[in-house]
Parts: C-alpha cells; sequence; structure tokens
C-alpha cells in the first residue's frame, strides 16, 4: 500500500536466533541383514526393525515405515506397525 506521510516510516533490526532441533536424522536401531528361508510360513514375522532418533524430545518420536511402490505391488511380502510393542 502506498505511504501517505514518508515522516511516519520508520527502520528498526530485528535478531532471530534459529535453534537447530533436528541436527540429527533418524537412524535404524541397528544394522539389520534379513534372510528369509525357503519354508516360512505365510503370515510368518520375518524381520522387526525401529528406528531412533538422536534429537528432542527423547520418548515422543513417532516413526513410520512403508514399502516402496514395487515391494508393495508384490503381494508376496507385506509391513505391519506393530505400535512400538
Amino acid at each position: 500500500f502506498p505511504v501517505e506521510n514518508p515522516a511516519q516510516i520508520g527502520r528498526g533490526y530485528v535478531a532471530i536466533t534459529i535453534l537447530d532441533i533436528n541436527d540429527n536424522a533418524p537412524e535404524f536401531a541397528m544394522e539389520y541383514e534379513t534372510t528369509v528361508c525357503e519354508n516360512a510360513q505365510p503370515g510368518q514375522v520375518i524381520q522387526k526393525i525401529s528406528a531412533i532418533d538422536k534429537d528432542d524430545p527423547p520418548n515422543g518420536h513417532q516413526f513410520y515405515f512403508s514399502l516402496t511402490a514395487e515391494a508393495a505391488n508384490n503381494h508376496n511380502f507385506t509391513l505391519q506397525d506393530n505400535k512400538g510393542e
């Protein structure tokens, strides 16, 4: 909008401090190496995985895992959320 009276213009400085609260990316809780036996039964749990995040809050992170589009279309494998159990 146009300024009607230039005498009413003021300038000021603002200092903004940005706190880096997400400087650690989530990572797997351990290194996983998974194998599947040829006699595995349908519905059998093959591997449980978990992730950690070193950022705050220490017990408040929720992680979601998903299969790639190619794997999601392969009905031989599914991914189940165990709700932190």
